[in-house]
């Protein structure tokens, strides 16, 4: 696919959302001007720096990785006895395998137990969550993943169906019945991608722009779900929280 929009001549290619697509884009071409919505950018090769990308490709980084402690943190508030912690990784995607390593750092700092469920299709979703329950984890973090945010339903379903605290990592993932979501806006990068597009279209080169990051980040917290589940969210969650769903 990647290939093709090379022979279309396109003006600009937008990739969002995972390695594979980024790394095609940059396969594909080193001239086309590229804008992109990328975890680490950087670690990928596609940028030589966040403020001078020096190449063709430029964008926003979500730098999701990072995030995976705050959301182990924001579990221990919202359940602080829990012995067991679950997080579901998809082994296909490298980000969500980075995470995973992000994730047992930091709960191997506090002594907290992680037990890892891995999901690469979505055929494998109610196996890794039914293999997972008899373990008896308080919570569940999911992992960042393309596949899994292409899951949002299913995997919130699932969540329901085995009583299981979840975590999840946008905020379209608590409006679609999910428990609590951190992260930065999608749609503040989505714009900021446009944004960009815009200016190479009027003229600038990727090289120059420099490699956006979130500033805003969104907790959500779904009540109904909360209650259906037999939780009680602390009210200093619940005053931090950006949206809370009734």
């Amino acid at each position: 696919m990647a290939a093709d929009l090379v022979r279309r001549r396109v003006a600009v290619i937008v990739t969002t959302g995972a390695s594979p697509s980024l790394l095609a884009a940059r396969g594909a071409t080193r001239e086309i001007p590229t804008v992109l919505i990328s975890g680490e950018p950087m670690q990928d090769g596609i940028v030589v720096s966040f403020n001078r990308p020096g190449r063709n490709a430029t964008g926003v980084s979500l730098f999701t990785d990072a995030l995976s402690a705050k959301r182990l943190d924001l579990v221990r508030e919202l359940i602080p006895n829990a012995a067991v912690i679950a997080l579901l990784v998809d082994p296909n995607s490298r980000e969500s395998v980075i995470e995973s390593s992000e994730v047992q750092e930091a709960a191997d700092a506090i002594g907290q137990q992680i037990i890892v469920s891995k999901a690469g299709s979505e055929g494998e979703l109610d196996p890794a969550f039914a293999g997972t329950v008899p373990q008896r984890p308080a919570a569940l973090l999911i992992a960042s993943s393309p596949f899994f945010t292409g899951r949002r339903d299913q995997l919130v379903a699932l969540a329901a169906r085995y009583a299981v605290p979840t975590v999840y990592e946008w905020r379209e993932f608590a409006t679609a019945g999910g428990l609590i979501s951190y992260g930065p806006s999608v749609t503040d990068a989505y714009r900021q991608v446009g944004v960009y597009a815009a200016r190479i279209l009027n003229g600038d080169k990727p090289a120059d722009l420099p490699v956006k990051q979130p500033t805003k980040f969104e907790l959500a917290i779904n009540l109904k779900t909360a209650r259906a589940l037999g939780l009680d969210v602390p009210p200093t969650l619940l005053a931090r929280a950006d949206e809370v769903i009734e």
